[in-house]
């Protein structure tokens, strides 16, 4: 079973990316932090390359937090910089406008020099449910973008004021146009960053998640589902039987990739 997801909306998005950049001061660049390697789209990368970014590790709350300070450390630079964020929290705002304004010191220095104030354009990009609009909604004070739990809620570009001197584009979620790594789609896939209609078999994925989450995670499938591991096993530990005493195996798929998602098996990174 192959995973790909590139509805059209991303490509326009793309595009759009692609001719905003030339305007565009600084980028803030949303990371999973569950998944932030596999958060990181090639395609993004290289559109805002000759740009000050800003990742942003987001979901810290969900995310095993030492596995990602060690990864953070590849993420700073002359030209770019990182913070830790659970982006619902209200302060988030204050700490972002204090790197950004570290990231675009040139043009705030140069701007005062001739007696103005800059006005420093922002855009926000990253992989789809990786908490963009929230975080945009926590800069603003208010909800100007439309958010949600799942994939694909962004459809369009908007720009947003954050305050006198910063303006914000938020974008949609976009993927890469050919996922060949199906390691890192799987991955999208358990953060919710791929829409769940386009999977075909929830059962190979939830065999394939505990496997995964066995190899540094095995307490916390533990303390969740109990020893046995397997569907089955899951099945019998939460009760999920259907008529004739069957047990339900596509409902213990469902609630094992459900449970990661929204953070009942603990604080859990993937790469």
């Amino acid at each position: 079973m192959k995973i790909n997801w590139f509805p059209g909306h991303m490509k326009k998005t793309m595009a759009e990316i692609r001719e905003k950049l030339k305007n565009i001061d600084v980028v803030l660049y949303v990371l999973d932090s569950r998944a932030p390697i596999s958060s990181i789209n090639p395609s993004l990368s290289r559109l805002a390359q000759d740009k000050p970014i800003l990742y942003i590790f987001n979901k810290m709350d969900m995310a095993d937090e030492q596995r990602v300070k060690e990864l953070a450390k590849n993420y700073k630079s002359q030209k770019s910089d990182f913070i830790f964020l659970n982006s619902t929290a209200g302060s988030s705002a204050k700490v972002i406008k204090q790197k950004l304004a570290v990231l675009t010191r040139a043009k705030i220095e140069k701007a005062k020099s001739k007696g103005v104030r800059a006005v420093i354009r922002c855009m926000v990009v990253g992989v789809p449910n990786s908490g963009k609009s929230t975080l945009v909604n926590n800069l603003c004070g208010k909800a100007k973008a439309v958010t949600g739990n799942r994939a694909g809620v962004t459809k369009q570009t908007q720009w947003v004021s954050i305050g006198d001197n910063f303006e914000v584009c938020d974008t949609p979620g976009t993927l890469y146009p050919n996922l060949e790594n199906q390691g890192i789609a799987k991955k999208l896939f358990f953060i919710g960053s791929v829409k769940d209609e386009v999977v075909a078999d929830n059962i190979e994925l939830a065999l394939q998640l505990i496997d995964m989450l066995k190899i540094k995670y095995d307490e916390n499938l533990s303390n969740r589902y109990g020893e046995d591991l397997s569907l089955e096993g899951i099945a019998k530990t939460r009760g999920f039987i259907i008529s004739g005493g069957e047990l339900d195996i596509d409902r213990s798929a469902n609630a094992v990739i459900d449970d990661f998602r929204k953070g009942r098996l603990g604080k859990i990174t993937l790469d």
